[in-house]
């Protein structure tokens, strides 16, 4: 039996290439690695990883939801989506909402180039996707970074939002702290591996509030550079986490794939 490497909580799969998909998940399962959250970027994304969920049922875990770093669509195409993901619920599916959450990037570059940028509707978009999490009681799973968690924060705090999980976070140390506090969970990416900044994070943030994720196809450095990213990757977050908090990989990578099935409600895997 293959020895389990744990899970990846976060992995736009079907952004990778049509005939690539099917490979890359094969490979990953061969590899030790449980399952992915395959996270959305709009209708069509999400309508992608659900076929991707039902022909790999226990490996893949579909997430649904509408990426902020992309120009909002009309409102009748949002409403189309949120009645889809309702649709999902209502047939017994089991996914996540997300990925959702603010556009730190389109923003912070469109104001040092001196380009007028109106965060508004990104909020009550925002707003809407944590209210529906809410009520349908799935796992948020969020892109809020720096001083757009603080933002985040109190809107999903607002909602009573009981699962909210944090992607590659990067904020300040009275964000982390709160999110600390609150419970809310943060996944890891292979940068670990080489970025201060996430080093520090994770020397901060407790393990039992931890999770590994690749954010494949993103692109690493260091010892993945020129690398197609691939679920597998999760094996050196863990070894990189290991390290920082002085405990035993084994010990790390158990704790990293029993955090996400916590969070994501998974069964255990035969793995």
């Amino acid at each position: 039996m293959v020895q389990s490497i744990g899970i990846d909580a976060h992995i736009h799969l079907d952004s990778y290439p049509a005939g690539e998909q099917q490979p890359l998940l094969d490979r990953a399962v061969a590899n030790g690695v449980e399952a992915v959250i395959a996270v959305s970027m709009h209708k069509v994304s999400c309508e992608a990883n659900r076929e991707l969920a039902f022909r790999n049922p226990g490996i893949v875990h579909p997430a649904y939801g509408f990426h902020p770093e992309q120009p909002l669509p009309e409102a009748a195409e949002l409403d189309a989506l949120f009645a889809w993901i309702r649709e999902r619920s209502e047939e017994g599916e089991d996914f996540a909402i997300g990925e959702v959450g603010l556009p730190y990037y389109t923003r912070t570059e469109g104001e040092a180039e001196g380009k007028p940028f109106d965060e508004t509707p990104y909020l009550a978009l925002l707003d809407r996707f944590a209210a529906f999490a809410a009520e349908l009681d799935r796992p948020l799973i969020l892109h809020a970074v720096y001083e757009d968690a603080a933002k985040a924060i109190e809107i999903i705090q607002r909602h009573s939002v009981r699962r909210a999980h944090f992607h590659w976070f990067k904020g300040d140390e009275a964000t982390i702290a709160l999110m600390i506090a609150s419970g809310f969970y943060v996944s890891i990416t292979p940068d670990v591996g080489y970025e201060e900044e996430i080093q520090s994070l994770v020397r901060r943030y407790p393990l039992e509030l931890l999770m590994a994720e690749t954010d494949g196809p993103w692109p690493f450095e260091g010892d993945h550079a020129g690398k197609q990213t691939e679920p597998e990757m999760i094996a050196s977050v863990a070894a990189e986490i290991a390290a920082i908090k002085g405990l035993s990989v084994e010990e790390t990578v158990r704790t990293l794939r029993d955090n996400t099935r916590r969070f994501y409600g998974l069964a255990a895997s035969a793995v």
